[in-house]
């Protein structure tokens, strides 16, 4: 099926948000958070079209678009340890979105995206352990280069280690999350399944009864008919010996 107008305008308009998306931006840029914003405006009205393309083509829509949404999301968090982890349940598009494309663009921006925050992530670990051992010196009025390299290895070390830990505190409360989420989701689901399990039940119940009523009204009725046949023939009989004994009791007249 060819594509329309819309489809056309909406390819256009994501493969430029995804050139967006690559570049390094101004935190006051604006564009981009426009442009996404149309996206979802032409996604809506492209999944109310009569002639909308396949399903897995509007999901891969919806993908990429949700992933632009995810990304300027993302980078609104104020620390980069929260933004590297808003990048990690990121999901980029699977299909490029133009033909020019040897690999998908948002994907390409997925792993730009990471490694930004990353470099960012390394350059506040390091302000920060410089920082602590320009503190050190201070309070201890070592030599610059006295012990440097031990400083730095237990600063880094002891950074690196705190980052994990509160990583690994976020990562279990989404656990949970999803945990519960989950249940819940498995309850409503059972409920539902005994809700259905028990109508098939009653519906097989009532059939078993119709059935039952249907045989009885069909023997009913055969009954019927057969008794009414019966007594027909009896009064055709009865009016034919009738009329043979009216015949033989009065002769034709002379």
């Amino acid at each position: 099926m060819a594509a329309t107008r819309l489809e056309l305008n909406l390819m256009r308009l994501l493969s430029r948000c995804e050139a967006l998306a690559a570049e390094r931006r101004d935190p006051e840029e604006w564009r981009l958070e426009k442009y996404v914003a149309a996206l979802e405006d032409m996604l809506r009205e492209l999944k109310k079209q009569s002639s909308k393309p396949a399903p897995e083509l509007l999901n891969e829509y919806s993908r990429k678009v949700d992933f632009l949404k995810g990304l300027l999301e993302a980078e609104k968090l104020s620390s980069s340890t929260e933004k590297a982890l808003a990048n990690q349940f990121l999901a980029p598009g699977r299909t490029p979105t133009t033909t020019k494309e040897r690999t998908p663009a948002t994907k390409t921006v997925h792993l730009q995206t990471k490694a930004r925050c990353t470099g960012k992530m390394r350059s506040e670990l390091l302000g920060t352990v410089y920082s602590e051992e320009l503190n050190v010196r201070k309070r201890k009025g070592l030599a610059p280069d006295e012990k440097q390299s031990a400083v730095e290895l237990d600063a880094v070390l002891q950074h690196h280690q705190d980052m994990q830990e509160k990583l690994a505190e976020e990562m279990l409360s989404l656990a949970r999350s999803l945990k519960n989420n989950t249940l819940a989701a498995q309850n409503v689901i059972k409920q539902d399944n005994q809700t259905l399990s028990h109508s098939l039940r009653m519906a097989d119940q009532n059939f078993e009864k119709l059935k039952d009523e249907s045989d009885r009204l069909e023997q009913h009725a055969k009954k019927s008919v057969n008794w009414l046949l019966w007594i027909m023939l009896i009064v055709v009989c009865f009016i034919f010996i009738s009329m043979i004994l009216f015949i033989r009791i009065f002769p034709k007249l002379k």
